[in-house]
């Protein structure tokens, strides 16, 4: 774990990875723009919005299409909104954040995130485990123990780069995309029947809470803070024309990415119109509900097949999206990086322990209310995520000619009014249930002081921008003046040659080349510090006291190669270590004072690294002196 610089790049193991500029003009060079959008769409496909497309579907056959329509509109002006952001001020919603809000706020819009990823990846846990369940017939709770296996999964991909992670979504995108197409040609839809679901109309009050269902459940507030992100992961040309290209191709990338959502979506909500609405089956709202129900009614078993496998892949693709969600979040608001694996690890415990007590309490036949309140909690951080990302792009200080004009101010405060209107709906209806069946005086204050300081947050948010410019140590802007070029000037120095040199040995065919790379950064008048950690069975018991042969043989290997460099005129001496590799070359570096350590890195990856150890990171970040790394 460690703090991050003042300047600091969202997402920087990936930050300008992808450089459309190295390849060939034409399509190809289009295309490697596309990619960021396509993370982004799994969220408004993920397992928490299929409750809400099953209910209108079965209970309203077509006729609130319309409604996943504009709601898909709503969520293409918002994050096309939050890849601007990203894109002309090189800034995440999270650190634009932490540049413009009071700590206070930002800490509290720093928790609500977190609550909501956690939210979200709770939804996510329930879906694949129901999927798995579904599938295989494993009980639910194996389901979502089984998830947290996901960890390593989303670790692999990491390394391999953005570009393959993108195309792993696609890939599960399209799987889920196939499936529910697949599942069309089965139900064989009214054509003209679904035509007319597009034009706008609410039968009754059951059909207006279902709509907010869906409205409010579109637009995920993690998304928002993923996208502005993502897009920084290519590199661009930082002048007006360039910036203007790439704001134009990542809107034509977030339509096509949001539109696949969309039919997504219109699929799950057409299918169960035409299985359950036309068959008179209006009760079904739960997935296991409909998985058991699809085979009977279209008389095939590849229909529920196709379901759950669709499931698992809405399940999978969220899952990884959440993560990196979390990471932008907590380096954007805290300027704090942990290591990827702990940190996904941690998200998924997080939504896993509420899970497992659920399904250990109340067994699996609740398991949607679950889905529900993941929902609910969703909602409530919203409005902390959607009003700043207007503030933010309308600031024409900070954004130039890229401002966005009054219409899409707009339009964009009027999205922000019905979703956090629909959303404070949601939240106050099932506080009303709870108020009317509980008798606890404590909980009804805690939900009052809660709701008290939730309203105050909600006008900071939006008041506050407009009375306190953006207080980041350093303007942003799209291209410096050059007024503030002409008097830079960058400090030369000669080379300093280090006094007491650090050498990490691990007794291989390369240590003569990491020798080598450290006299090179020194004089013969330097003091050269030869370690190796002895890590034998013996030493994890006795320490420096062990006399084992693997012991004996390190020690006369430090001796000769101690020996080989006094023969060549240089001021050498051996130290060895016992048991911890880290902590010990850390001990030893530190207790002897040396200014530089030259350490080698072995390019192990994925399951080997694991295996093997991360040595050099761990060791980096322990040691506040120079660190050489030579890669052998």
């Amino acid at each position: 774990m460690k703090h991050i610089d003042q300047d600091y790049s969202s997402l920087s193991e990936v930050h300008h990875s992808v450089d459309p500029a190295h390849q060939k003009k034409g399509w190809r060079r289009v295309l490697a723009f596309f990619g960021p959008a396509y993370l982004v769409s799994v969220g408004y496909m993920d397992p928490g919005n299929w409750a809400t497309d099953l209910a209108g579907g079965s209970q309203f056959g077509y006729k609130l299409i319309w409604v996943l329509l504009m709601s898909n509109l709503m969520a293409l002006l918002l994050q096309s909104l939050s890849a601007r952001l990203g894109i002309v001020r090189g800034r995440d919603l999270a650190q634009a954040n932490r540049e413009t809000y009071p700590k206070g706020v930002n800490f509290a819009f720093y928790i609500l995130a977190e609550v909501a990823i956690a939210a979200t990846d709770l939804a996510e846990i329930l879906g694949m485990a129901i999927g798995i369940q579904l599938l295989t017939g494993l009980p639910l709770i194996w389901g979502v123990l089984l998830t947290v296996a996901d960890t390593f999964l989303f670790l692999f991909l990491q390394r391999l780069g953005i570009r393959k992670m993108e195309a792993f979504i696609i890939s599960l995108v399209g799987i889920i995309g196939f499936s529910f197409l697949a599942e069309m040609f089965l139900a064989k839809p009214d054509l003209g029947e679904v035509a007319k679901g597009f034009i706008p109309s609410i039968p009754n009050e059951q059909a207006l809470y279902i709509a907010i269902g869906i409205i409010g459940a579109t637009v995920m507030p993690h998304n928002l803070y993923l996208h502005s992100a993502l897009v920084q992961t290519r590199k661009i040309k930082r002048d007006t024309e360039g910036i203007k290209k790439s704001i134009k191709l990542n809107f034509i990338d977030s339509a096509i990415a949001l539109n696949l959502a969309f039919f997504v979506n219109a699929f799950i909500l057409i299918l169960a119109a035409t299985v359950f609405y036309t068959t008179g089956r209006t009760d079904v709202a739960e997935i296991k509900q409909a998985h058991e129900l699809l085979a009977p009614m279209l008389g095939t078993s590849l229909a529920p097949t196709l379901f759950a496998i669709a499931l698992i892949a809405s399940g999978q693709s969220s899952t990884i999206t959440g993560t990196l969600a979390g990471q932008i979040v907590m380096e954007g608001y805290l300027q704090l990086r942990i290591t990827p694996w702990v940190r996904r690890l941690m998200t998924r415990l997080i939504a896993v322990v509420p899970a497992v007590i659920v399904i250990l309490i109340n067994g699996e036949n609740n398991i949607d209310s679950l889905l529900v309140f993941s929902q609910v909690i969703l909602s409530m951080q919203l409005g902390f995520a959607i009003i700043p990302l207007i503030h933010f792009t309308s600031d024409r200080k900070t954004m130039g000619v890229f401002t966005i004009k009054p219409w899409v101010i707009i339009l964009a405060s009027l999205i922000t009014l019905v979703l956090v209107y629909l959303n404070l709906r949601m939240v106050y209806e099932q506080a009303s249930v709870f108020f009317e069946n509980s008798d606890s005086i404590w909980a009804k204050a805690l939900i009052i002081a809660a709701a008290l300081a939730y309203i105050t947050l909600l006008l900071m948010a939006i008041f506050y921008p407009l009375f306190v410019k953006v207080t980041s140590e350093e303007e942003i802007s799209v291209h410096p003046l050059p007024e503030k070029l002409q008097h830079v000037v960058i400090p030369l120095r000669e080379k300093m040659a280090a006094q007491k040199i650090a050498v990490a040995l691990d007794f291989s065919k390369n240590d003569h080349k990491l020798i080598g790379h450290a006299l090179g950064q020194g004089t013969k008048d330097s003091h050269y510090l030869l370690i190796h950690v002895v890590e034998s069975p013996a030493t994890r018991f006795l320490g420096d006291a062990a006399d084992d042969m693997e012991t004996r043989n390190d020690k006369e290997r430090m001796e000769k190669f101690v020996a080989e460099l006094r023969e060549k005129g240089y001021t050498a001496e051996g130290m060895l270590g016992y048991n911890n590799r880290v902590k010990e070359i850390v001990r030893l570096v530190r207790q002897n004072r040396a200014d530089l350590l030259v350490i080698g890195a072995h390019g192990h990856k994925g399951i080997r690294d694991m295996v093997y150890g991360q040595t050099v990171d761990e060791v980096r970040h322990a040691l506040r002196i120079p660190v050489l790394i030579i890669n052998i």
